[in-house]
């Protein structure tokens, strides 16, 4: 049988801890069947080649930039039927200065709203907020989500800006709190799939931190997004 080709691309911010965070996740993807090829930078992107055996993009990149020239490599692999998939600031917030990225994955983080001013220090933690993932009804029925209840996070939780071509399978509602400037509570995705040309891609905004993609729901979600992801039979 064929092996599946896998291709990890980390990089940007180190704050994500961008090599541990896909260390992680390297043998599992290696128990499933793939061959697993790790690239340190965007570049490949752009190599027409390797992106066609391409079978499934693993994107742990944030804050950066990207070239017109990469992108353009990946947004044809995807329409092509390579899946893409990642988590929090790795694919929702890798690439601010490019709208067609942000058209690709349909979501961009917008922020994650702090502690109250007199309990921040400084730290991460400052943005750490205890708050609940709400499963939707389709992520009820979901691959990616299905058995999953509501789970309680306490990190960053992320408020995303988005289209409407996205399938929503999780939602996380941020409350006005009095310190905060919105009126009323905001309901964002927190987890999505969004289906391109003959390609799958899902987003998981959960996964600040090592610890975090540990939680057994976070963990769950972001490896059957993986299978769920990888390049099917009728877009090969």
């Amino acid at each position: 049988m064929t092996r599946k080709q896998a291709l990890v691309v980390r990089g940007g911010w180190e704050g994500h801890q961008p090599v541990k965070s896909t260390e992680l996740f390297l043998p599992f993807l290696e128990r499933n069947g793939y061959t697993v090829r790790v690239e340190e930078s965007t570049e490949v992107y752009a190599d027409a080649a390797a992106m066609a055996r391409t079978d499934l993009v693993v994107q742990c990149v944030t804050m950066s930039e990207i070239t017109p020239e990469q992108l353009a490599g990946l947004g044809a692999a995807v329409v092509a039927g390579t899946g893409l998939t990642g988590w929090h600031g790795g694919i929702a917030d890798s690439f601010r200065a490019s709208s067609d990225y942000l058209h690709l994955v349909g979501g961009q983080f917008a922020t994650h709203p702090g502690k109250e001013p007199c309990e921040r220090h400084g730290g991460a933690e400052d943005n750490y907020l205890p708050h609940t993932v709400d499963i939707t009804e389709l992520g009820r029925e979901h691959p990616i989500t299905a058995g999953i209840e509501d789970f309680e996070l306490d990190t960053e939780q992320y408020w995303v800006l988005h289209d409407d071509l996205i399938d929503v399978l999780a939602t996380t509602t941020h409350p006005a709190r009095p310190w905060h400037p919105w009126h009323r509570p905001v309901t964002t995705p927190a987890i999505w799939t969004r289906r391109w040309g003959a390609g799958r891609i899902v987003v998981s905004t959960p996964g600040h931190s090592p610890d975090v993609l540990e939680n057994v729901n976070v963990r769950t979600v972001i490896e059957r997004g993986m299978l769920w992801a990888t390049r099917t039979a009728s877009a090969s």
